[in-house]
């Protein structure tokens, strides 16, 4: 599922790339071009009561909370998604692109990392590189606690 959020949906967005998930977004896409997204197979995902009132109900969901965990439950019980644990951090946050293995890294990166991690990503498009250390194991904790506490069950493949 491909989903794009609205200008005031940025935290929604990058948290929707982490649990692997599509997602458009940039501040200053009007609302014409946000529309053209759902007819390109979006979900539009969105604050504005206009651009809801816009859209059939199944191409969008309207969020209400100002909290990105709220926000992102909304979307998942709304759309009846099943998070895919292998599908976590796939995606660049930053650019939503797809995450390629990557071995070439070491001036990239801090010498304390290089010497004690062993796998890393790069972002083919605006070059980030990832790798699974603490920050990565803290935030698969939040999301799981997140989850389970909404009664949201992450799938194991």
């Amino acid at each position: 599922m491909k989903f794009a959020a609205d200008r005031m949906l940025g935290r929604l967005a990058k948290w929707l790339r982490i649990l692997g998930y599509d997602t458009v977004y940039r501040k200053n896409l009007s609302d014409e071009g946000f529309i053209s997204l759902a007819r390109e197979g979006r979900i539009l995902l969105t604050r504005n009561t206009s651009l809801r009132d816009r859209l059939p109900p199944e191409q969008s969901v309207f969020i209400t909370s100002d909290h990105y965990q709220d926000q992102l439950v909304t979307v998942i019980k709304a759309l009846s998604l099943k998070p895919v644990r292998d599908a976590f951090f796939s995606r660049c946050t930053v650019c939503n692109t797809v995450l390629e293995p990557a071995q070439d890294v070491e001036d990239e990166v801090p010498e304390y990392i290089w010497e004690t991690q062993h796998k890393f990503s790069r972002c083919r498009n605006c070059g980030k590189v990832y790798w699974p250390g603490t920050h990565y194991e803290r935030t698969f904790e939040r999301i799981k606690t997140l989850f389970r506490g909404r009664g949201i069950q992450i799938l194991y493949r």
